[in-house]
């Protein structure tokens, strides 16, 4: 890794806004992830919403993708009334900026452009009641975008570090949260480079759009944003009466001799992948505190008389110290394969199905309506055709996200704490 990379992000660190203290999301509100193509990836945008259904689903909130390849704020502003007001969010997550920086060199005929975009979304979501999470965008990869200009990774991540800043003021000017996608997935490139080489890709092969890694780190910048705490759980284990207690969302249903069964509906985030493949999640771990921050089932034994013990969650065994048991240890993050990984992946899965529907319902019907112009607001047989259209979408597009919410299922789950010599 070049030591101009490494001290460009230092600079940059020391001014990146800090994340989200309150919470944002309120139980029932309506997610709008809006971006561009690599929105359109449907990675980051699935990422946050299975998080949401199977973390916390005592938030029932409900998301839409509207990702649009090739899309800058202003191509957005322009049919936001038409493709996301209708929906009536209540929280809006913006990531523009990749195309509007032109693939060039930073002026200011560039950040005047985007600045007038992302005022006019901001503006409207405001005048419409919804919170605005506003996005920086991400980074181009300090390898895999260059091609023969070993310089140009820099000339471009500048240009995208100067509309993060403009973002990042937009998001303080009007006391809005702001996910600063751009300094989160630039540290976590510098430091996973470092470690893993240059080739391992963080914003993909062809230089832009991620694979799982880096969109996992998009998904924590906005989830961080939204001012999530990351407690999904603590298990508590006295060793000295064999009882066990867990928290809101999980229900011991048997506890003796070390051996605990549990039943939880809140799931642990689950990742996949070995630790240098850039195309799944698990490789991205070390370089991001997305554990740390947002995905915590901790297990906490007291009254261990031994100096070690060895913890089976469902299948897995591992050994820790007594010390560190009695802290507490992330399930989740000390067992990357468990009892939640499938259920949690069958989540994945069926929030891809209804994303996919998404795009085709904006990008293939919804944003057409916008060609009859005035002829909606004078016919009245013609309005009332495309608000029947847009209602049956809508009522597909909802049951979609039922189907979702019906695949978080309670998992019943067997945890072990056998102590060693």
């Amino acid at each position: 890794m070049r030591n101009v990379l490494c001290g460009f992000m230092c600079l940059f660190l020391l001014a990146a806004p800090g994340f989200a203290e309150q919470p944002v999301l309120k139980k029932g509100d309506r997610l709008a992830i809006v971006g561009d193509s690599i929105t359109e990836q449907k990675l980051y945008s699935k990422f946050i919403e299975t998080y949401l259904q199977a973390c916390y689903p005592q938030l029932e909130v409900q998301c839409f993708q509207y990702g649009w390849g090739g899309e800058r704020a202003p191509g957005f502003a322009s049919r936001m009334e038409n493709d996301l007001i209708p929906w009536h969010p209540t929280v809006v997550t913006t990531c523009y900026g990749m195309n509007d920086g032109s693939y060039r060199a930073y002026d200011d005929n560039i950040g005047a452009a985007y600045a007038e975009g992302m005022k006019q979304i901001v503006n409207r979501m405001k005048t419409a009641g919804a919170t605005v999470v506003v996005g920086s965008p991400g980074v181009v990869d300090s390898q895999t975008w260059n091609r023969g200009n070993p310089d140009f990774d820099q000339v471009y991540n500048d240009n995208l570090r100067h509309l993060g800043q403009i973002a990042a003021d937009l998001a303080r000017e009007n006391q809005l949260p702001h996910a600063d996608v751009f300094g989160t997935m630039m540290k976590s490139m510098v430091a996973a480079k470092a470690k893993l080489g240059d080739e391992y890709a963080v914003a993909g092969g062809d230089g832009v759009h991620p694979g799982a890694n880096g969109h996992l780190i998009m998904a924590y910048a906005f989830l961080r944003a939204m001012g999530l705490d990351g407690a999904i759980g603590t298990i508590s284990l006295d060793l000295a009466d064999g009882q066990a207690q867990a928290t809101e969302g999980h229900r011991v249903i048997e506890s003796k001799d070390g051996a605990v069964q549990i039943e939880s509906v809140r799931y642990p985030f689950c990742f996949t992948g070995d630790d240098k493949d850039a195309n799944q999640t698990a490789s991205i771990l070390p370089f991001l505190p997305f554990n740390q921050d947002l995905n915590r089932l901790i297990l906490k034994v007291s009254h261990l008389k031994t100096p070690s013990a060895e913890v089976t969650f469902g299948t897995e065994t591992r050994t820790f110290t007594a010390d560190q048991l009695t802290s507490g240890i992330n399930l989740a993050a000390e067992f990357q394969h468990n009892p939640f990984s499938e259920p949690f992946q069958r989540v994945l899965n069926e929030v891809g199905h209804k994303q996919n529907y998404e795009t085709f319902m904006i990008k293939n019907m919804l944003t057409n309506f916008r060609s009859f112009g005035d002829s909606l607001n004078s016919d009245s047989e013609l309005r009332a055709a495309v608000d029947v259209i847009r209602r049956k979408m809508t009522a597909v597009n909802d049951e979609a996200h039922s189907k979702v919410k019906a695949t978080v299922q309670p998992v019943t789950w067997n945890l072990t704490v056998k102590g060693v010599q």
